[in-house]
């Protein structure tokens, strides 16, 4: 008894000792946790010069969607300058790759898309229409900003991790063609991420965000429907053709007869990518191509069914026979909770860039010209918060990125390397890419991003919570099923033709980083170029 009683009392004479040394302990480690973090946001503005000349010069290349030649050669290049280990080719893509460093868990992926938009070539700093190239591709989204984020900061986060002897492997990937949703499920399909712990994708917008649970917007599914008929001499002997054409239209109009049947939410557009050769001659072969987009993947499905059946039905009275193929798709997406709140606090610690009253003018000058909605004033100033998901749906845009944040916990950050209230997908949306707003937005960006590596590489712990969200929250809701089958292969023939078209007049402007501080120097624009207030009356 008189045993017991000493080993009792030792126990309460200990336990407040231990205790202590394991706060002492915590204390310790957050303070090295807070310290790294502070040198790695203290070190990507040091690096504020490469993040500009990046930016600018995958701005410069103008490559639309599975063309990303240049842009991928460039950042590549750095990547392995750097120590990164890079495969090329993935998922049969020639522009896709996986650059790989460090070894061990957790494995961190940083992925961000590379492509432009057809027709949306702009001079950057200048408030109203003026393209580089009449009628060429431009960066009227901003994917010329997001990788360049990521490779400062997986740079960055290196340094530090291979001084401290931190282990983890940093893993870097584009989203080649995603405003063709051409990859990001191929990736997924053929086992890229298997191995993957958490993904961190960056997206270009107006302000420093990030979010969780079920994203606004929509998953789609892309289809080309090709009718064969026969053809035929269209005034000698129209009577011995098969209009695959006439298919074609009799598709387009059943699918407008649909529309009023259909779910509010749902959003559905096509483009007839090939009317025929010419009047002359019954088309034997036209196709039409379609997005089907919903806020779900069974309604999704639902889209592509009605538009089998109508393709089918179209065939029949045509007679022409039908073939479809799938050229992508995208996962409605939904971010994970933990990395989002991670995240967030990183975002709180680094906040909005300083903008200038340049940047201001820029901005507001081309808000006038494309007459942004009147509550819409300039660059922001205030940091957007951390909301709770919607408990309803909201339509809208898609992103391949959903089929990866249904194969591991994912979130998206947002970065303001653009204006607000502008039209997306659109000359204006390139007029801010290759200037000061967008340079400051991507070191904004490339803090928060390495810091939150370190959070995660720091203390797996918050790995494991990540994995618990996906598993046992979102993945009660839904099921991953891929869209694309063993069989689909990416659409790498998509956009070949305008590239060629363009390629040798934009290659004239391709941004020289050893001649000129900026591109916009190099182009001779003053920032920023505005036009003039109309006096009032």
């Amino acid at each position: 008894m008189k045993n017991t009683l000493t080993l009792f009392l030792s126990i309460l004479l200990i336990t407040p000792l231990f205790l202590n040394s394991q706060t002492a302990a915590e204390k310790a480690f957050e303070k090295r946790k807070a310290s790294l973090k502070a040198e790695v946001q203290a070190n990507v503005e040091k690096q504020a010069k490469l993040a500009q000349v990046m930016v600018d010069k995958v701005f410069s290349f103008s490559e639309l969607g599975f063309q990303e030649v240049e842009t991928s050669k460039y950042l590549t290049k750095i990547l392995e300058e750097n120590g990164f280990t890079v495969k090329y080719g993935i998922s049969g893509v020639p522009t896709a790759w996986w650059a790989t460093w460090g070894s061990g868990k957790p494995v961190i992926s940083m992925g961000s898309d590379l492509d432009c938009i057809p027709k949306a070539s702009q001079k950057p700093g200048v408030a109203y229409h003026d393209p580089i190239v009449e009628g060429a591709p431009g960066h009227g989204e901003g994917h010329n900003s997001g990788m360049p984020l990521n490779i400062l900061a997986a740079i960055e986060t290196k340094k530090i991790m291979e001084r401290e002897k931190i282990q983890g492997t940093l893993v870097l990937w584009p989203g080649v063609a995603e405003e063709l949703v051409g990859t990001k499920a191929y990736y997924t399909r053929d086992g890229y991420f298997d191995d993957v712990d958490l993904c961190l994708f960056t997206h270009v917008g107006n302000n420093l965000s990030v979010s969780h649970g079920q994203a606004r917007g929509t998953g789609l599914i892309s289809v080309l429907y090709e009718f064969e008929g026969e053809a035929a001499h269209a005034a000698g002997a129209p009577w011995r053709g098969r209009s695959a054409l006439d298919a074609v239209e009799l598709m387009s109009i059943g699918w407008q007869y649909n529309r009023e049947h259909l779910d509010p939410l749902q959003r559905s557009h096509h483009v007839i990518q090939n009317g025929g050769d010419q009047p002359n001659v019954v088309p034997s072969k036209a196709s039409i191509w379609f997005y089907l987009r919903h806020v779900t993947y069974p309604k999704i499905m639902e889209l592509y069914d009605r538009a089998n059946k109508i393709a089918e039905g179209a065939a029949l009275m045509s007679n022409t026979a039908v073939t479809k193929k799938i050229l992508g798709s995208a996962w409605p997406r939904h971010f994970n909770k933990v990395i989002a709140e991670t995240m967030y606090q990183n975002i709180v610690k680094v906040g909005l860039p300083t903008w200038s009253a340049e940047d201001n003018a820029l901005a507001s000058g081309i808000q006038q010209e494309v007459k942004a909605p009147d509550d819409v004033k300039g660059l922001p100033t205030k940091l957007d918060t951390l909301e709770a998901p919607s408990l309803s749906f909201v339509s809208g845009g898609s992103d391949d990125i959903g089929d990866i944040s249904w194969k591991l916990p994912t979130v998206t950050l947002v970065y303001p390397s653009n204006i607000p209230g502008l039209p997306g997908h659109h000359w204006a949306n390139a007029v801010s890419m290759a200037t000061p707003i967008a340079h400051k937005g991507v070191v904004a960006g490339a803090k928060v991003q390495a810091m939150t590596l370190l959070d995660l590489f720091l203390d797996t712990k918050t790995v494991d919570k990540a994995w618990d969200y996906f598993k046992n929250e979102q993945g009660m809701k839904q099921k991953y099923v891929p869209m694309v089958s063993e069989n689909d292969k990416p659409a790498i023939h998509l956009n070949t033709e305008i590239q060629n078209e363009f390629r040798e007049s934009l290659k004239k402007y391709y941004y020289d980083e050893t001649k000129y501080s900026s591109y916009l120097e190099q182009l001779g624009i003053k920032y920023p170029t505005v036009k003039a207030k109309t006096p009032e009356k």
